[in-house]
Formats: C-alpha cells, sequence, structure tokens
C-alpha cells in the first residue's frame, strides 16, 4: 500500500476516533444536566409541612437563642437549598424590621435562604408598600408568623423624639413615627426607649388595619407578634 495512502487513512480514522469520543463525553455531558434539572425541580416541587403560628415564633426564638450564645447552626444555606427554593418559596415567618445594618434578621435568628420573608425600612414602618409587601408574603405564601422588630437606639426613633429637621426624603419615616412617639410623650424612662417600644406596638395596629391580615388573624392561621432587639447582647424579646 501507498505510504501516503496510509498516513492518510490513519490520520482519517484517528479523527473519527476523536469526534466519537467528544460525541460520547457531550453525551454524557447533557445526561448530567437533565438529571440535575430533574432533580432541583424534584427538589422544588417539596413543599415543607407547614408550621403552626406558635411553632413558627417558637422556631425563631430557638435561632436567637443559638445566635445569642454564639452556637449557630447556619440553616438552609447549602448549595441543595438554593435548587430546593430556586423554582418556590415557603417562608416560614414574616419580620418587618429596621433597615439599620446591625439587625439582618437572618442571622439574627440564624435562618437561611428561603426561610424569612425580610421587609426592612428605617424604623419598621409600615408604609403602604411594606403592607403590601407582608399581605403577599402572609396572604399568597403562608407564613404563620409576623413579627414587627424594633431596636434600642434606633436612629429613625431618635430623630423622631427629638424632632430634628432632616434633609431629603429622610423626614418621611420619621413623620410616620411620630404618632408613636405622641403616644409616650411624658412617660418617665428613656425617652427613645419608650418611644421603640411605642412604635412596634404602633406599627402593629397599622398592620391589623388590613382586611388580607386580619382574615389570617381571625382564622388562627396568623400570628403578629413584636419584638425589641438589643444591640449590645443580639437578645430578641417578645414585648407584645
Amino acid at each position: 500500500m501507498n505510504p501516503m495512502k496510509r498516513l492518510i487513512e490513519r490520520r482519517e480514522f484517528l479523527k473519527l476516533g476523536a469526534i466519537g469520543a467528544f460525541s460520547i463525553m457531550a453525551t454524557a455531558s447533557d445526561l448530567l444536566w437533565q438529571v440535575e434539572q430533574v432533580q432541583a425541580a424534584e427538589l422544588s416541587l417539596t413543599t415543607p409541612q407547614p408550621l403552626t403560628p406558635d411553632a413558627a415564633l417558637q422556631k425563631l426564638m430557638e435561632g436567637n437563642q443559638r445566635f445569642v450564645q454564639h452556637k449557630p447552626q447556619y440553616p438552609d444555606q447549602s448549595q441543595a437549598r438554593l435548587q430546593e427554593v430556586a423554582q418556590a418559596q415557603h417562608p416560614f415567618a414574616t419580620i418587618l424590621s429596621c433597615a439599620d445594618s446591625r439587625v439582618p434578621a437572618e442571622i439574627v435568628f440564624d435562618q437561611g435562604i428561603g426561610d424569612i420573608f425580610d421587609v426592612r425600612i428605617a424604623g419598621n414602618i409600615a408604609t403602604r408598600e411594606a403592607i403590601g409587601s407582608i399581605e403577599y408574603a402572609v396572604a399568597l405564601l403562608g407564613t404563620p408568623v409576623l413579627m414587627v422588630l424594633g431596636h434600642e437606639r434606633c436612629g429613625a426613633v431618635t430623630a423622631a423624639v427629638q424632632q430634628e429637621s432632616l434633609l431629603g426624603e429622610i423626614g418621611s419615616f420619621v413623620k410616620a413615627i411620630k404618632p408613636a412617639v405622641a403616644k409616650v410623650k411624658g412617660q418617665s424612662g428613656d425617652a427613645v426607649e419608650n418611644a421603640v417600644i411605642a412604635n412596634v406596638h404602633y406599627q402593629i395596629e397599622r398592620l391589623k388595619l388590613s382586611k388580607l391580615l386580619n382574615e389570617r388573624l381571625q382564622s388562627g392561621k396568623l400570628k403578629i407578634v413584636g419584638g425589641r432587639y438589643d444591640l449590645d447582647t443580639g437578645k430578641v424579646s417578645i414585648i407584645t
């Protein structure tokens, strides 16, 4: 046989082998990707057993106790959890908290991705938009517990107590806190601390005006509580 012809045939054979090997690898890769997608879909379709309002609150407070004791478990923060909640969410709690950088709900309650529907706004005020977000979480996602979480030495509450003149739109949340400040004006004790507690109660009153939230309350499917976060210790105390 012609040596040149033999060399060409050998090259063609090697080329075909390489193409075949690549096709097998590509097919295996596609198959693996498809399996992973199916597994992720199956995980996302797994709806957790709903908690009662009391059980949901207990889960929150147990997480805070772990945080205070410096024994966090960091639940629901794995790659598997990302896949599980990628297509659907089932948070067990809704929290209206201050936007203060020192009060991140998932950390102080030792929870993870998809556990808390977190609504954060300066002064933990129940604005129209905040209420709408909460209604979505409670009425459509079915969260059984709603906590309004204030915290000590809150800057927004302090500004409302001191009646400071603020720039831009900063004064908008101060205006929303002033009715709470008025309720405790003249009370003995620290004026800001009194106002922090009063503001939590006042915002809860506003939330209870929501027809959607009230229906869940009356049916026993929702519990609304107020909390106070201690910046020094990390402890959350129930105040309602």
